[in-house]
């Protein structure tokens, strides 16, 4: 009884530090998956994980105490990862640093040779951690063109007149747009996991496993891609109306219970297929199972091991590891920035040189999304010329959920596509500085096209990639104290007697104005 309080007491203790020391990245992982339908199977997650481990208890009683020292290594590592993921704000990064720091627990309270019995439980986890923002955005983008292709394919197929323009599906007088929430990419999430469950509980060869895991992503995308069929064909009959509310939700339902159905249709086929049969697994699996219950029923009680209520030394010592640790992550949140001063973005200049502009406010739903501390969005145009929209963003402290955001993540919205993303070079207003690498996205919807320039402004540094910009902000934290920047884009539309070297060429007339007033409204 005493080795049982003390595991509690201890446990209690971990738990309460965790959650001090993850508490925003918790909070942020909650909100998807009570916010978001595309992680709502994340909730289920920890609870299966937990009813794994638990099927295993009787396994891991049996198994010799040997309790590892190595999971305090591994628990440091994950902590490591901690100050990494709050100073580069990524939450990704905080997510797998509290995955990895479960993992040394397990290994400080079970052992290597416990470890390998409960891996896929744990590993399970990692399916419940959302997506990088950027990631999920060009994943999601890349989803909605399939599934628009997909639906005017199954409509012609039906004999409805229907065209694809970007991610709009034409039907004439009706415009049916393939929004990012029908993307089908609340299916592949839910049934990628619910595949590696399967492939858990499927007791046949890995090669099939691997099969049922894979083949988890087109069963999703093809039957999302006939879902949007059957909502123009909807659509086509019964009016717009038929798209929307109760028939839009409850079509979402039954497609995805059908691709589930798929999904064990497929495990009842790769099953018959070469030796053993799922037949067979399966009531193995089950009879295994009804043991436990027949054995209760019986009146009999099962023996576990005091040694799953033993903890060792190494475990009780990541509590004397964790308590300083919460008090450095109070200091992570609380550290005080010192950039320099700025002039506001109000003061940019409406006049530089032939180029005369206007300014415009972003709706309130985009500023609390961006969170930006000051930011500017303006017209531009030279007499003659075409508009260039101008927008910058500048954070004084860029944390956890306020930092800039790649525009890939907003650039496919409305029925545009981005047709084409490369790098370009930009001259600098100074005839002593290198010209400056920027990214060029070219973007269309049917017979519109636009051209966009962005790059990151991170103190004295122009920046393309995301990943280089999270670098930099962990290093200029750690050594400089400074995370303040800058988001930058310019856009340009593509006239009907342009060509794009016309656009290239007024976009880079005004980036170069744009370069030499940048640095009093975002410092190096």
């Amino acid at each position: 009884m005493a080795s049982i309080r003390v595991l509690l007491v201890s446990s209690v203790l971990i738990i309460v530090l965790l959650v001090c020391l993850y508490a925003d990245s918790l909070v942020f992982l909650f909100s998807r998956w009570f916010g978001s339908e595309d992680y709502s199977h994340g909730l289920f997650v920890p609870l299966i994980s937990g009813f794994l481990i638990w099927q295993a208890r009787q396994q891991l009683s049996h198994l010799p105490r040997n309790q590892s020292w190595w999971g305090l290594a591994v628990i440091g590592l994950g902590l490591l990862l901690y100050g990494v993921g709050e100073l580069s704000t990524l939450y990704l990064v905080l997510h797998i640093s509290l995955w990895i720091v479960l993992v040394g627990l397990a290994i400080t309270l079970v052992g290597i040779r416990g470890m390998k019995v409960i891996a896929f439980p744990l590993g399970y986890l990692l399916t419940a951690i959302p997506l990088p923002t950027f990631f999920y955005a060009n994943l999601s983008s890349q989803l909605q063109l399939w599934s628009s292709s997909l639906g005017v394919g199954c409509l012609q197929l039906v004999g409805v007149m229907a065209f694809r323009e970007g991610n709009v599906i034409d039907l004439g007088p009706v415009q049916l747009q393939v929004v990012e929430a029908c993307s089908g990419i609340r299916y592949l999430l839910p049934l990628t996991s619910l595949a590696l469950l399967c492939a858990y509980l499927f007791k046949d060869a890995m090669w099939k496993r691997v099969v049922l895991v894979l083949s988890s992503i087109p069963i999703s995308i093809l039957i999302n891609g006939f879902r949007i069929g059957v909502i123009g064909v909807l659509v086509e009959f019964y009016g717009k109306g038929a798209a929307e509310g109760f028939y839009h939700l409850f079509e979402g339902w039954v497609i995805f219970m059908v691709s589930f159905g798929l999904l064990i249709l497929e495990m009842v086929w790769l099953g018959r297929l070469g030796a053993g049969s799922l037949r067979k697994s399966l009531r193995e699996y089950l009879r295994w199972t009804n043991h436990e219950v027949d054995t209760v029923a019986h009146g009999e009680v099962i023996a576990i091991s005091n040694r799953l209520f033993s903890p060792g030394p190494a475990y009780l010592c990541s509590v004397a590891l964790f308590a300083p640790c919460a008090l450095l992550g109070t200091l992570f949140l609380d550290r005080d920035e010192h950039p320099p001063a700025r002039m506001a973005f109000v003061d940019f200049p409406m006049q530089i040189h032939e180029w005369r502009g206007h300014t415009f406010s972003l709706e309130q739903r985009y500023l609390d999304t961006l969170r930006f501390d000051d930011y500017i969005l303006a017209d531009y145009q030279a007499e003659g010329q075409q508009h260039v929209n101008f927008y910058a963003a500048y954070y004084r402290s860029q944390r956890k959920g306020q930092s800039a955001h790649s525009p890939q993540s907003c650039l496919p919205a409305g029925g545009w596509e981005i047709a084409s993303l490369t790098q370009t070079m930009i001259p600098s207003p100074q005839a002593m500085q290198q010209p400056i690498l920027v990214n060029r996205a070219v973007i269309q919807k049917g017979d519109q096209k636009q051209i966009v320039l962005y790059w990151f402004k991170q103190r004295e540094r122009h920046l393309t990639d995301e990943y280089l910009v999270k670098f930099y902000l962990l290093w200029d934290a750690l050594s400089r104290q400074r995370t303040d920047g800058a988001l930058v884009r310019l856009a340009s539309p593509v006239g009907p007697a342009e060509s794009e070297a016309v656009v290239d060429y007024r976009l880079q007339e005004f980036a170069i104005e744009v370069v030499g007033e940048m640095t009093r409204f975002v410092p190096d």
